[in-house]
């Protein structure tokens, strides 16, 4: 500032003057200075880093990139020449002084937060980051680094040691932990979920509470997304995973097989003994040719060391259409190319119901795929709906309009007859 009044004075400047234009001329000087410095930092600076992470092996620095770390850090040279000038005006020294350094923390927490997000995106190219996501403890640490900053910042403008700002946080504490309860909350549920390997991203859960069917897609400190398969999105809080049950199907999906648990509800009054035409008959069948041969010499024997009167029914054993209807299930079962025989493999009567006699199907698929599953399943019932009548089985099926109908129909022609009579 003395070199330029001397100059001033020295080009015959008015001494009124001097002072005002001196001042003029260091604050262009120090802004072209700032300018040029930033544009050196960005275009020459930045352009080698750039080339640099660019024709390098590493991915991990191309994510420092793209998250601009590098040019945000570059806003920091002004602010230090506009703090390394400061003492150029001793009036405004003090204020210049503390604003260039509340520029510089602002500046450094927008770097740091950049820098978080970029250790998120070089963690979540790892195949880990399904089984441990990080999302939530990186949200932790940007609460914790902002509220911080922001101490730092009050404290640099109001002149006083940031300890007597953080000596009366724990006042604050009470608020803080009402307005930040969900964060708290979702801050333990995820080292929860995390640590007993709750969810992952990618694992399909079912949440019926929050009408929730499908492939979670994000977790963070707050809350979970889940993509439904209708392809809307319904969120839930961390915390409500922790404290309400859910469904995971990541084991079925890990497992190669889904399951089949579905009933036939056989009408009673169509189950009886089997007649000789009948098993004759049975022996025919593919799947079960063996099967009935050994049952029923299994049977015969039975009762002709035991001397049972089989000239009536009820008396010693005898095979059933249910239970050879049964034994064909399973063996169908067992023998179709869709379905696992490493797994449980089931054909269970259930007990007896006002819709008939349930027989139940539980077996496992070769393949998880939705689509494909259904398929499966759909083929499987299909031929036993239309099978089932070669065993003498009906299904059970309520009354409909037409068998009301079918039966109301001669009631009313012989009314007719009687009105006419």
């Amino acid at each position: 500032m003395d070199f330029i009044n001397k100059q001033l004075l020295f080009y015959g400047v008015d001494q009124a003057y001097v002072h005002y234009l001196s001042v003029t001329i260091m604050i262009t000087s120090i802004l072209l200075l700032c300018v040029i410095a930033n544009f050196i930092t960005k275009k020459i600076v930045i352009r080698l880093i750039t080339h640099i992470v660019n024709n390098n092996k590493y991915k991990w620095d191309n994510i420092l990139l793209e998250r601009k770390v590098f040019h945000r850090l570059s806003h920091i040279v002004p602010a230090i020449i506009i703090y390394y000038f400061a003492s150029t005006f001793p009036a405004y020294q003090q204020a210049i002084e503390k604003f260039s350094i509340a520029y510089i923390i602002i500046i450094m927490l927008v770097v740091v937060n950049s820098l978080l997000n970029a250790i998120q995106d070089i963690y979540q190219s790892f195949e880990v980051s399904k089984a441990r996501p990080i999302k939530g403890y990186i949200q932790v640490a940007k609460i914790i680094i902002f509220i911080l900053g922001s101490i730092l910042v009050i404290a640099n403008l109001l002149g006083e040691s940031p300890i007597i700002l953080l000596s009366g946080f724990g006042a604050l504490s009470a608020v803080l932990m009402l307005v930040f309860k969900d964060s708290i909350l979702g801050l333990v549920a995820g080292v929860q979920l995390s640590t007993n390997d709750m969810v992952r991203v990618g694992d399909w859960i079912e949440m019926p509470k929050y009408g929730a069917n499908g492939d979670v897609i994000d977790i963070s400190l707050n809350t979970v997304k889940i993509q439904n398969f209708d392809k809307t999105i319904t969120t839930i809080p961390s915390y409500a995973l922790i404290s309400d049950s859910f469904i995971n199907w990541r084991g079925m999906q890990a497992s190669g097989g889904r399951r089949i648990k579905r009933s036939l509800y056989i009408d009673a009054t169509s189950i009886n003994f089997c007649t000789q035409n009948e098993i004759e008959k049975f022996k025919t069948i593919h799947y079960i040719s063996d099967y009935i041969e050994s049952r029923e010499q299994e049977i015969n024997e039975y009762n002709w060391k035991n001397n049972f009167d089989r000239s009536n029914s009820v008396n010693g054993r005898a095979l059933t259409n249910i239970g050879v209807f049964r034994a064909y299930i399973h063996h169908y079962l067992y023998n179709h190319s869709d379905i696992r025989n490493d797994m449980t493999l089931l054909v269970r009567q259930l007990e007896p119901s006002e819709s008939g006699v349930p027989l139940e199907i539980y077996a496992f698929t070769n393949t998880v795929e939705w689509g494909r599953y259904e398929s499966i399943q759909s083929d499987i019932f299909d031929h036993l709906f239309a099978v089932a009548p070669e065993f003498g089985i009906r299904l059970f099926q309520k009354p409909t309009g037409n068998d009301l109908k079918s039966i109301a129909l001669p009631i009313t022609i012989n009314e007719d007859n009687v009105e006419k009579e």
